[in-house]
């Protein structure tokens, strides 16, 4: 039984790093916006107060994963008179994913050849166990808004779901990767 235990939790484990790693990402823009013209933003804020989820450090994390996205597409970041406005939402959310193990174990019975034994086509007795587990985590979906600061209509949106890596030492490379992969969506490619 200790073994079955431990190939659950081994699994349970391989499944949720390698969950983890991943995000899916999503973006759409208006197709009328010369993105190009573009030169300057500012950073608008959280919307709904929903930085508040965050603790300091990773909000700093995010606003220089996001400087650093927008320095590489020649966007400079401003206080005023900013061609675009960064709005950024996040929401983190309680899940639980489940995993079923089950271990059959061969049984002795009435075989085709003459005799008992252990049957091939025959009638005989076996037996499985199944084992469940479940593993808590948290998954966060971030979505970022950029406005027209003139007019204030939405150009584009970006979105970016995955699971919350729980080791704050973690973050320090997760949070930039993911800022990072959300804005291979944006319209203007980073200058090489």
């Amino acid at each position: 039984m200790k073994k079955i235990s431990r190939k659950i939790l081994i699994l349970s484990l391989f499944t949720f790093v390698l969950n983890s790693g991943f995000a899916q990402v999503t973006a759409d823009f208006d197709k009328s916006v010369d993105f190009n013209n573009y030169k300057t933003y500012s950073f608008g804020g959280w919307q709904d107060d929903s930085g508040k989820i965050l603790n300091d450090i990773d909000k700093d994390r995010m606003r220089k994963a996001f400087q650093e996205e927008f320095a590489a597409r020649n966007m400079k970041i401003v206080t005023e008179n900013a061609d675009a406005v960064v709005v950024l939402y996040l929401v983190i959310n309680r899940e639980t994913s489940t995993t079923a193990y089950t271990n059959y174990t061969g049984g002795m019975g009435y075989g085709t050849r003459r005799g008992w034994g252990m049957g091939v086509g025959g009638v005989g007795m076996g037996s499985s166990t199944t084992t469940f587990s479940e593993n808590d985590y948290q998954e966060g979906t971030l979505v970022v808004d950029i406005y027209d600061a003139s007019d204030k209509k939405l150009i584009w949106q970006g979105t970016s779901q995955s699971t919350v890596q729980e080791n704050p030492s973690k973050r320090e490379k997760t949070i930039p990767k993911r800022v990072g992969k959300l804005m291979k969506k944006y319209p203007i490619k980073p200058v090489k």
